[in-house]
């Protein structure tokens, strides 16, 4: 191996470890030298750590050192001060990754219910949940998704990675007499879907309107 492709793989090891968030690459390309193939570095550096007790993993465009996950309940942090997402939360959540992007009105129909005061704003300050764009339609309203910490929290590269029909049903989040009919949503995963415009930089302090239950 060349002492520069050497000095590039030490480099991005120590800046990834140093980091507790999941880190874009484009954050390290100024540190490595002229020309360096950052994405051949990462696989190298992925499979160096194949198998150790720390893998390299990806989450959505962003990469971390993780636990490996046979070895993950050695390390389980202490969650006892969190304060549990309500039931409605974890809903709210759950319609937002797999139907993303979702305008809140949506939210309120696949639930049936209005979404209590709050909800939305306690899932974006975990970092789990985002304002994506505005929906092409009348009064514009906000879409929302999921981001990179999500990924990262449950431990799921791509959006793609997400439980699906059987696997929920093994796990008892789904009855096993759910019509033949139904099929688990597919979340899009790009930036922006072809029926939403982006946000605008008026839109980054946007606090919509709550409803009461």
């Amino acid at each position: 191996m060349s002492e520069v492709k050497n000095r590039n793989l030490r480099i991005l090891e120590a800046l990834l470890f140093a980091s507790e968030e999941p880190v874009d690459l484009q954050e390290i390309r100024p540190f490595l030298s002229d020309g360096a193939d950052i994405d051949a570095l990462i696989d190298d550096l992925q499979a160096r750590y194949a198998g150790r007790g720390i893998n390299l993993v990806q989450r959505g465009s962003k990469w971390a050192f993780r636990t490996a996950d046979d070895l993950s309940f050695l390390l389980r942090r202490e969650e006892s001060e969190a304060r549990p997402l309500s039931r409605a939360a974890l809903e709210t959540l759950a319609i937002i990754a797999y139907h993303q992007p979702v305008t809140r009105a949506e939210i309120e129909e696949v639930r049936g219910v209005s979404i209590s005061r709050g909800t939305l704003d306690v899932l974006m300050e975990a970092g789990w949940v985002r304002m994506r764009g505005r929906r092409r339609t009348p009064g514009r309203p906000v879409t929302y998704g999921t981001t990179d910490a999500f990924l990262d929290h449950f431990g799921l590269e791509t959006l793609g990675d997400l439980p699906g029909l059987e696997e929920l049903k093994g796990a008892g989040l789904l009855s096993s007499r759910v019509p033949a009919s139904f099929q688990v949503p597919m979340p899009f995963d790009g930036p922006h879907h072809e029926d939403e415009d982006p946000l605008e930089p008026d839109d980054l302090g946007l606090a919509e309107p709550e409803t009461e239950d």
